[in-house]
């Protein structure tokens, strides 16, 4: 049975203890409080003190956006103020892909407003795959004034996308001086990894060949940029600052643009290359590589169409003075006579016999003269006049390929001239290292014996033929040859000059040097010269040098007319002048691709070129 329980008790309440336990839990809630306000005001003040800086750069960057400005290119031109490169009023069409919603979409409607080709959108996305996605990328270049109203009437229904307007490269003179000053091109893939992350990488074409490459830092200028404010949508509002781009400096080169035309003109449709020097100051006065090309065509991008054309068998795009070269058969003479001169082998009275053949001792092969029966005894003067291959052979066997190689090195031979040109190539200055190097092969009395007449494993661009013609000109001294004329850095500014450095005497015996110059006038003006009909009823008087390169060897004792081969085997012609002979002013090293002969082709190339730049010009009939 369950006993009732009685009544409950009631505690009593501690009135002071519960006084206590409040206090002590207000004061917890007071300090909980306190040390969030402390802990709020340590980040405020983090954010408003020590941070400060960044937080503003970031919101900044939200309402402010660099805008960058590209300089003017620098301009071009020649010796007399013609301009050779331009820069024209042109539009684009920009997409800053991070503004785009489906770019793909928008890719398709700017299709029905303006012609892309799958070059230009392919262009495209190469481009934007290496960019940043709030860069702007140009999409097609050179918009016409139609796809700019129809681009203007629908802008609203593509954000992201700009019409912007920019100077472009044009080349007044096209195919004259394309493997001169080169040409631009839209900047790719490896042009930008090359800019890296730099203000730069906001242009839109680079130097790609030529002047246009070499001097691609002067002639870019600096890039300069605006702080544009723009509203949550990035629509800008207005600029806040600007920082001016630096433009590109103007160049002024040495060649002349009239004397290039009458350059072109010499060869009368003829392929080859000629160079022609200020034999004074080492100036290139004209240049040319021909067949030529429009640098226009590579400007915004070249068509597949015109590039295919450009893939011709004659190479226009080859420049010929720079990359090419053949072995320079008797040009190389007058150099050789200089050796023997210079190592005591020769006088300029010492004879030597040409019967028509030279037998290396003890060989019964044959090195034969062009003329058959040969031409008797000759000396210095004869040799050079007559082009007497015996006398080159007995020469180069005596002097042996080790004198003869240290000798073509001092005259700049097997070396790139300097000139500001990239890629320029050495050629070949055959020697036992470099026949060992590339062949792993001794080197051979018969080796010598060709490479006296210019012939055998010789390489010689035109250049490096031209350089030393000027050396024998002016008195043994080879300067490096050079196209910048001086520079000019602002509208106003004056032209400074290019500093060049001194050139290099090479050759300091002046009486060896008039003998070898009164045999290259006997070429030309003397009763037995072998380009006597490439000088006559000149004014002034020339020095030069034929020279045949040959393709094929003769047969035996059996001569072969250059004319009689098909025409990729015919003989390399080349020619190297001077003039005035007793003054001076220009020389010259010309190249007939399988002209035949130097003195029937090279030849009259070389005293056209002369008279261009020593005569008055003949003024049209009115």
């Amino acid at each position: 049975m369950v006993k009732p329980r009685g009544p409950r008790r009631q505690r009593l309440k501690n009135l002071n203890a519960e006084a206590e336990q409040f206090r002590r839990r207000a004061m917890l809630g007071f300090l909980g409080i306190a040390l969030a306000m402390v802990g709020l005001a340590a980040g405020y003040f983090r954010l408003q003190v020590l941070q400060h800086e960044e937080f503003e750069t970031r919101s900044d960057a939200n309402r402010i956006k660099p805008r960058p400005i590209v300089p003017a290119r620098g301009l071009i031109y020649d010796r007399n103020g013609r301009l050779l490169a331009d820069n024209v009023p042109a539009y684009r069409l920009e997409i800053v892909a991070e503004q785009v919603e489906d770019l793909e979409a928008t890719l398709a409607g700017l299709g029905e407003l303006v012609a892309l080709d799958p070059e230009d959108i392919a262009r495209f996305r190469e481009q934007r795959r290496v960019t940043r996605g709030f860069r702007p990328v140009p999409l097609k270049l050179r918009l016409d004034e139609g796809e700019l109203a129809r681009l203007a009437v629908n802008r609203h229904r593509f954000p992201g996308v700009e019409v912007v307007p920019y100077l472009t490269r044009r080349y007044p003179y096209g195919e004259l001086f394309a493997h001169i000053v080169g040409y631009v091109g839209r900047i790719d893939a490896d042009d930008l990894a090359a800019m890296g992350d730099s203000r730069d990488a906001a242009l839109t074409h680079i130097g790609k060949t030529g002047i246009e490459r070499f001097y691609e830092e002067r002639l870019r200028g600096r890039i300069g940029y605006e702080e544009v404010e723009t509203n949550v949508e990035g629509r800008p509002l207005g600029v806040l600052r600007r920082h001016d781009a630096r433009p590109g400096a103007d160049l002024w080169l040495s060649v002349d643009a009239r004397l290039q035309q009458a350059m072109v003109d010499a060869f009368q449709g003829s392929h080859g290359a000629a160079v022609a020097v200020d034999p004074r100051t080492g100036e290139i006065l004209g240049m040319v590589s021909l067949p030529s090309y429009d640098p226009n065509l590579f400007v915004n991008g070249i068509s597949r169409r015109d590039w295919a054309a450009l893939q011709a068998p004659s190479r226009p795009l080859f420049n010929r003075n720079v990359l090419g070269g053949a072995p320079p058969g008797s040009t190389i003479k007058p150099f050789m006579a200089l050796a023997g001169l210079e190592y005591g082998l020769r006088t300029p009275e010492q004879q030597t016999l040409s019967t028509g053949m030279f037998h290396l001792p003890g060989q019964s092969r044959g090195y034969g003269d062009w003329r058959r029966g040969g031409h008797g005894y000759v000396n210095l003067r004869e040799s050079l006049a007559q082009s007497v291959n015996s006398y080159y052979y007995q020469l180069g066997y005596e002097m042996g390929v080790d004198r003869m190689d240290a000798f073509f090195d001092r005259l700049g031979f097997g070396h790139p001239t300097g000139i500001d040109l990239a890629g320029e190539v050495s050629g070949v200055r055959p020697s036992r290292a470099w026949k060992r190097r590339q062949y792993n092969q001794d080197w051979y009395p018969g080796d010598t014996v060709n490479a006296a007449i210019g012939q055998g494993y010789w390489v010689t661009t035109p250049l490096q033929l031209a350089q030393a013609t000027a050396m024998l000109a002016n008195g043994g001294v080879r300067h490096r040859l050079h196209l910048l004329q001086a520079t000019q850095s602002g509208f106003n500014a004056p032209k400074v000059p290019e500093p060049m450095p001194p050139g290099v005497r090479v050759v300091d015996a002046p009486d060896h040097l008039a003998a070898v110059r009164d045999g290259l006038v006997a070429v030309l003006h003397g009763p037995t010269g072998t380009a006597r009909a490439a000088a006559a009823g000149s004014p002034y008087l020339i020095a030069g040098k034929t020279g045949t390169a040959q393709r094929v060897s003769r047969r035996g004792s059996e001569a072969i007319s250059p004319n009689s081969l098909p025409y990729h085997l015919r003989h390399q012609a080349w020619m190297m002048a001077y003039a005035p002979a007793d003054d001076p002013q220009i020389a010259v090293a010309v190249l007939v691709e399988h002209g035949g002969s130097g003195s029937g082709a090279a030849a009259p190339v070389a005293r056209r070129i002369l008279d261009a730049w020593l005569l008055p010009p003949v003024e049209a009939p009115p």
